[in-house]
């Protein structure tokens, strides 16, 4: 059953989903494609959003991957210079060099700076190699700074960079967001961002690419429960 969702105009279906949007070609909207939530409203899909941790071994279709992509990049961009750059890894010898290679860094600073026993040290690292390993895609999100505007003084350039990090963040949460109307999980794993040179050598991209976040991509094998929110009288003020 298809019904109005007079909140959003959305044509929302009522067939049981993960929150997945569909096109739908129907009466009045039969000459182009509408989007229509399926089972809930825009307000209760972007709160059903979970971190996914655990992927089912399922692959997921390059057309999927790309219209995820693409919907990434609708995001908001500071002088719409859109800095957002995408490196998307399906093999698993890259997964595997790319795991590698970040925990050999980890590792040292853990060790080196943290001061951490070995044995808290290796589960940490076997924790973080098994999970890159295992999701079916992994996408690396960069930064390039190469279209934003350039400052002599520090304090605009400082700003100039913290608008295009922004920019970056938002097409970072459009991809969970797209990931999630297809029916797929995701998780934002902040981890390139302490070793962005480790992973630009081991990716093999241009150094004006900065790795700023890693989102592990695939169908979730459970959907973990709600985690607590901070109330919003604690980080809201009304001026």
């Amino acid at each position: 059953m298809v019904q109005r969702n007079i909140s959003t105009n959305f044509l929302c279906d009522t067939m049981e989903s993960l929150g997945r949007i569909v096109k739908v070609n129907s009466g009045l909207f039969s000459k182009s494609n509408r989007l229509a939530l399926t089972n809930i409203n825009l307000r209760d899909f972007l709160r059903t959003r979970r971190s996914i941790r655990r992927f089912k071994p399922d692959v997921v279709p390059d057309s999927v991957l790309r219209d995820i992509l693409l919907t990434s990049t609708f995001a908001p961009s500071a002088h719409h210079r859109q800095p957002w750059r995408f490196v998307v890894i399906k093999e698993s010898s890259t997964k595997k060099h790319l795991a590698d290679s970040m925990a050999n860094a980890f590792q040292q600073d853990l060790r080196e700076k943290d001061n951490l026993p070995q044995e808290e040290i290796e589960k940490l690292i076997n924790r973080s190699k098994s999970r890159i390993n295992s999701a079916p895609v992994v996408i690396m999100l960069c930064l390039d700074m190469t279209d934003m505007n350039q400052y002599e003084d520090k304090k605009r350039q400082r700003a100039e960079f913290l608008t295009a990090t922004q920019s970056v963040a938002n097409a970072g949460m459009q991809l969970l967001l797209a990931a999630h109307a297809e029916g797929l999980g995701g998780v934002w794993v902040c981890s390139p961002i302490f070793a962005q040179e480790t992973a630009q050598n081991a990716l093999e991209i241009p150094k004006t690419w900065e790795p700023q976040a890693m989102f592990l991509i695939g169908y979730p094998a459970d959907v973990p429960k709600v985690r607590d929110r901070k109330p919003l009288d604690e980080v809201v003020k009304f001026v």
